[in-house]
């Protein structure tokens, strides 16, 4: 039997689930409906799983996937199984990669085939394995390859005026728009491009020659 914590702020699906787990013999020690309730709840009953969705109260953007991500960097050997019609691909990297990828999941739910399947998966992840749908792989590794397609069509507009040697003054100009603008969508594009860290005289050289290997 696996002591279970589970997040997922639709009431239904989560008494639904509630209800399927314990058919198979398995323990849900606390329901969550929001990415707070997830980590109070581990907290108090410190569980063998979370099952948690990505999008959760209060913004329903990445709550539930930062959350889990936070609990594994506090609880290493904690096992999480993320169920979500989402991939959050920036969490989802960071997710995969703790702790070697050992005892982490992370399965769509429209893609699910069968309940054994997935109480299948729940048991290898509780076990210390990995259980990754093959439509997250996929997205991921498009994601690694071409890091341009992180950026938004306007970041990439910014980074285009850049390349050809423009100062911020002179993008602004010629998207109309101010230069704070321009300063805020290349502070978006320096996160995207994992360069927020580097040395500041580096960042706009390093950026623009990400741009030039992945134009046409």
């Amino acid at each position: 039997m696996l002591r279970i914590v589970l997040a997922e702020d639709s009431v239904l699906l989560r008494e639904g689930l509630i209800g399927l787990l314990e058919r198979f013999g398995h323990q849900v020690v606390a329901g969550a409906g929001s990415a707070d309730e997830l980590t109070e709840a581990v907290t108090a009953h410190t569980p063998d799983i979370v099952v948690t969705d990505v999008r959760m109260p209060p913004g329903f953007t990445d709550e539930g996937l930062r959350a889990a991500v936070a609990l594994r960097e506090t609880r290493p050997k904690l096992p999480v199984l993320v169920l979500s019609q989402y991939v959050q691909r920036a969490y989802a990297e960071e997710l995969l990669d703790s702790c070697d990828g050992r005892g982490v999941g992370y399965l769509l739910k429209e893609r699910v085939g069968n309940v054994e399947e997935f109480v299948d998966a729940l048991q290898r992840v509780a076990d210390g394995g990995t259980v990754v749908d093959p439509e997250v792989v996929r997205q991921l590794l498009r994601h690694r390859r071409d890091p341009l397609s992180r950026l938004t069509a306007r970041e990439q507009e910014v980074l285009a005026l850049m390349a050809e040697g423009r100062s911020n003054a002179s993008v602004a100009e010629a998207l109309t728009v101010s230069e704070g603008t321009v300063s805020k969508h290349f502070g978006s594009i320096l996160t995207k491009l994992d360069l927020s860290l580097t040395d500041a005289t580096n960042r706009r050289v390093l950026a623009v020659l990400a741009y030039l290997r992945g134009s046409p």
